[in-house]
């Protein structure tokens, strides 16, 4: 299991990048929402996508998970 989080800032395309904590992307905390733990990165992006969030994964901490 890893731990992840949301940026609450969408980027310039409109996403919100779900990021899995240790990854470099990170700036000021208070600007991400706790997902918790998670098995994989697709179920934190689902997680955060039920939350109401325009969610992908980081293209550099999990990869999978990035699509836009």
């Amino acid at each position: 299991m890893a731990y992840y989080r949301i940026n609450k800032n969408k980027q310039s395309n409109g996403d919100n990048e779900v990021h899995k904590v240790g990854c470099t992307y990170y700036d000021d905390l208070a600007n991400y929402e706790s997902l918790g733990d998670h098995d994989s990165c697709s179920s934190a992006v689902a997680d955060a996508k039920s939350r109401g969030y325009n969610a992908d994964g980081c293209a550099i901490c999990i990869p999978t998970c990035h699509t836009s």
